[in-house]
């Protein structure tokens, strides 16, 4: 940025994984690198099928994204969370709209406890024209080279392709899914950096153990990059919680809120948490890039017009007669209530919690124990 000295910044250093024994999940994983081949795109799809309508988590391997890039971006996010305090509370999220862009403090308490929170997180809105007025940190500002050609290529390589296959496994066209969440359309669409804090015993003992409690995200998908510290635990169809392996090379995927509302619960938002790592972990940060996906902001939450769905018996008769958008909850209008439904408060609600979020004829339970 003109004006702006880049800084140098220490490559950041991955932890090694874990020799603890944990109860791993099966995720499927999906090879991105064969989309274009001749039949590829259907392979893919028949081979996602049973993650996305029973799991709502798989992994992609073969996206083209180079691995010095993704390297990269773990090394600015690093150097950014040692940024001074008060330098990274000069661009905070606005959770009294609902506004998640920007810095997020580690202020609240966990339940009626005297524990905080120990997450601290920087989301980036997408750099195109819409955005060009957010405010973003200086710092930022000075790898704005390297960020935003990332987070298009993000959308690019991965995220277009996976909404091609949903909408071959539903049976639609398969721009349909791209068009309602388009990269150069308005959309609360992020890059976040996150970084965990290790707790003392004693204090994770009085919270259950629970960093972050059990939740759906608030989008249509979420793009995990390997992350080696063990915290992250999947709900699975059989109701057990286990562990999701870091996916060295791969992405780890989920489903969010936003495309369940689409596809009246085929794709599966699926509850997961995060919870204290392996003993031989507990020390370390743990460092997250993430890409969250949401839809258009003026995309209606009006179920899809699958013939999947009306052969499972999902849409009823109202939803396949023409649909008024002006009466229904907009992309931005869902995201937004439920981001300040969630984070404008001091507290976060104890793990006995089965507070139901409502925002007109759309309802999710707030966390799971």
């Amino acid at each position: 940025m003109p004006g702006l000295t880049k800084p140098t910044i220490e490559p950041f250093i991955y932890p090694s994984e874990t020799s603890a024994p944990l109860d791993w999940a099966q995720l499927v994983s999906i090879d991105l690198s064969i989309f274009d081949a001749p039949n590829g795109k259907v392979q893919l799809a028949q081979s996602l099928k049973d993650a996305v309508t029973n799991w709502g988590f798989w992994v992609v391997t073969g996206t083209g994204l180079d691995a010095k890039e993704i390297d990269r971006q773990f090394s600015i996010g690093n150097a950014f969370f040692k940024q001074d305090l008060e330098e990274k509370k000069e661009v905070p999220c606005d959770f009294s709209v609902g506004n998640y862009f920007g810095y997020r403090e580690p202020m609240r308490f966990i339940g009626s406890t005297d524990v905080k929170e120990n997450m601290e997180m920087l989301n980036m809105p997408k750099y195109t024209p819409d955005y060009a007025s957010v405010p973003r940190h200086k710092f930022i500002q000075t790898f704005e080279d390297e960020i935003a050609p990332f987070h298009r290529k993000v959308w690019t390589t991965v995220v277009q392709k996976l909404f091609i296959l949903f909408a071959i496994i539903l049976e639609l066209p398969e721009e349909y899914f791209v068009k309602q969440h388009l990269y150069d359309s308005p959309s609360e669409d992020h890059l976040r950096y996150m970084l965990y804090h290790p707790r003392s015993p004693e204090e994770d003992k009085k919270v259950d153990d629970l960093w972050t409690l059990g939740h759906t995200d608030f989008g249509s998908l979420t793009l995990l990059f390997s992350q080696r510290i063990a915290a992250l635990q999947v709900r699975t169809p059989d109701n057990e919680w286990k562990w999701v392996k870091p996916a060295d090379g791969g992405i780890v995927c989920n489903a969010g809120d936003t495309l369940s509302f689409l596809t009246k619960g085929y794709i599966k938002s699926t509850v997961h948490r995060v919870i204290r790592p392996p003993a031989d972990q507990i020390h370390l940060d743990r460092l997250g890039v993430f890409y969250f996906v949401r839809p258009g902001d003026n995309v209606p939450m009006i179920p899809v017009p699958s013939p999947v769905l009306l052969r499972e018996g999902l849409l009823t008769e109202e939803d396949l007669e023409p649909q008024d958008p002006e009466g229904q909850v907009t992309g931005i209008e869902y995201v937004r209530a439920r981001v300040k439904d969630v984070n404008d408060r001091m507290r976060i609600a104890d793990s006995a919690s089965t507070t139901l979020f409502k925002i007109k004829n759309l309802a999710v339970q707030d966390h799971y124990v």
